[in-house]
C-alpha cells in the first residue's frame, strides 16, 4: 500500500513557527503540509529553511503582514492555482494537485466578535465568503464529478456541538452560531464532502484543534474548538486510514493557537 500523509495547519506566522514546523517535518514526516496564516509575502517567506525539511515544491499565495496559504510537498505539484473569493484577492485559498489529488488549502475568514453582518462588516464578509465558494462548487458539481478533491484548512467554524466545549454557551459566539454552521454546511454539500476527521473520531466524541492563547489553563478546562477541518470527496472515503489531532504541539514554546491536523490516505497502486 502507498501512503499520502497531508497536515493542515494554521501557524499563525510561519517565520515565527519555524522551529515547529522543523519539529512537525522531523516527527511525523507528512509528504504534503498545508499551511494557513502564514503571514508572509514571497520575498520573505522561508523558501530555502523549508526546502531543507525535505519539501522541494512550493505553493504560496502570500500577502504582507496577514492571511496567506502555502503547500509543501515531498512531490512535484501540478495546475497550481490562486483562488479568490467575494473579489478580494486577500490569499485565502491556493490548490495544486498532489499524486492524483487536488488539494484545497483554504483558510476562512475568523469574522470578528459580533455575530451580526450588518453591525460587523468581518463577519458579513466571512458569510458571503462560504457563500461564494459554495455557489461555484455547486454550480460545476458535474464538471468535478470523478474528481479526488479535498478541502483543508483552517475553516473557523465548529460545526458541530461536538466541536465545541461548551455547545449552549458558545450558540452566540462567532465560530459556532447556526448562521456559521448553516454556510459551512452548504459548502460542505456542495461536493458531498466525507469528514475525514470524523471518520476516525466519531461523534459524539469532543475533538478540539484550537484552544485560545487568551486561557491559560487550556489543558485542564480543555474549553477548545474543531476550527481546523479535512474534507474528502466520496469518492476518498475508503481511503482514509487514519487522522491525528497533534495537540502536543500546543504545549510546545511559542505555539501557535491552532495545532496540526494530520490524515494518511491509501493511493490506489
Amino acid at each position: 500500500m502507498v501512503e499520502l500523509s497531508i497536515v493542515s495547519w494554521n501557524v499563525n506566522s510561519v517565520r515565527i513557527r519555524m522551529e515547529l514546523l522543523k519539529e512537525l517535518a522531523a516527527k511525523y514526516q507528512p509528504d504534503v503540509i498545508c499551511l494557513q496564516e502564514v503571514k508572509a509575502k514571497e520575498i520573505d517567506f522561508p523558501f530555502n529553511d523549508i526546502k531543507m525539511l525535505g519539501y522541494e515544491h512550493i505553493a504560496l499565495y502570500g500577502m504582507a503582514g496577514y492571511n496567506g496559504v502555502a503547500i509543501l510537498s515531498k512531490f512535484p505539484l501540478e495546475n497550481i492555482e490562486r483562488k479568490d473569493w467575494v473579489g478580494k484577492h486577500d490569499a485565502r485559498h491556493i490548490k495544486a494537485v498532489v499524486k492524483g489529488i487536488e488539494i484545497n488549502d483554504i483558510y476562512i475568514p475568523a469574522g470578528g466578535d459580533i455575530p451580526d453582518p450588518i453591525e460587523n462588516l468581518s463577519f458579513a464578509h466571512k458569510l458571503c465568503f462560504m457563500d461564494d465558494m459554495a455557489e461555484y462548487y455547486e454550480q460545476h458539481k458535474t464538471s468535478f464529478s470523478g474528481q479526488k478533491i479535498l478541502f483543508c484548512g483552517d475553516f473557523n467554524v465548529a460545526p458541530s456541538e461536538n466541536d465545541v466545549w461548551n455547545h449552549k454557551q458558545m450558540l452566540g459566539i462567532v465560530s459556532h452560531t447556526p448562521i456559521e454552521v448553516q454556510r459551512l454546511t452548504r459548502l460542505f454539500n456542495s461536493l458531498d464532502f466525507i469528514d475525514a476527521v470524523r471518520q476516525i473520531y466519531p461523534e459524539p466524541e469532543k475533538i478540539f484543534s484550537w484552544w485560545s492563547y487568551r486561557n491559560p489553563n487550556w489543558q485542564t478546562n480543555n474549553k477548545g474548538r474543531r476550527l481546523d477541518h479535512i474534507w474528502v470527496t466520496p469518492n476518498m472515503q475508503n481511503m482514509i486510514k487514519d487522522v491525528k489531532i497533534l495537540r502536543e504541539f500546543r504545549t510546545l514554546e511559542r505555539p501557535s493557537d491552532h495545532v496540526p491536523v494530520l490524515v494518511k490516505l491509501a493511493l490506489p497502486e
